[in-house]
């Protein structure tokens, strides 16, 4: 079964790398020429690197799925906490007290967690990307990241865990590589002068989203509501 899932996949993404019409980024398909109008062909074999990332994170998963302990293992929510608003923090405490999943926020700066044996909190020094990096060496895979770092994310869904951004929006394999591209484009623009303007103020629906999402996804993969 492994093999014939990993065989869709291969044949789904070989689709989606030779498909009709023009290469919205030749990058992707490097060494390639034009047989026909309307029609990419590569000259050699060509693995894009996104695609070796998709593969590489549906073994890891498939895999911890097939190992008993990993399968026994208790699931666990990591936070990147220096930017997570405090209303999704209260969310995630009621949360972690009422299924008793255990939650750990991690940050550069301190922050207050109620006092519970579900709920603990990880100082790391200051540094650019010291509390992401720390986040990722300590996940497992079927862990859960709470984070709105792009970046942050792919290291999470590359290592078999799954991310969740404040606003309930769910990072997947499918969807991560498209944020990343979007946010790299708007880092250009940026840089060259341009005002993009900031990100919408969060509002109730977006607690509202966070806290359906957590709530579906503790119920799929915790077993717990």
């Amino acid at each position: 079964m492994l093999f014939v899932f990993v065989g869709s996949q291969l044949a789904s993404l070989f689709v989606t790398v030779h498909t009709r019409g023009p290469c919205l980024n030749p990058r992707l398909l490097p060494r390639t020429k034009t047989v026909m109008p309307g029609y990419v062909h590569a000259s050699t074999p060509v693995m894009p690197r996104f695609v070796m990332g998709r593969i590489s994170s549906f073994l890891k998963i498939l895999l911890a799925q097939k190992d008993p302990a990993a399968r026994n293992r208790v699931m666990k929510i990591w936070v990147d906490a220096d930017a997570c608003p405090v209303v999704i923090k209260e969310i995630l405490f009621k949360a972690a007290e009422r299924t008793g999943v255990q939650l750990t926020l991690v940050a550069n700066q301190p922050v207050n967690v109620p006092p519970s044996r579900f709920i603990k909190f990880i100082q790391v020094a200051s540094g650019f990307d010291v509390a992401d990096n720390e986040i990722v060496r300590r996940l497992e895979g079927g862990d859960l990241v709470i984070t709105g770092d792009i970046p942050l994310a792919a290291d999470v869904i590359e290592k078999g865990g799954h991310a969740l951004n404040p606003r309930g929006e769910r990072y997947t394999v499918e969807n991560i590589r498209s944020r990343l591209n979007i946010r790299d484009f708007m880092d250009t623009l940026r840089a060259s002068g341009v005002d993009t303007g900031g990100p919408p103020a969060f509002s109730r629906n977006d607690r509202k989203s966070f806290a359906d999402q957590l709530d579906r996804f503790l119920a799929r993969y915790a077993g717990k509501t």
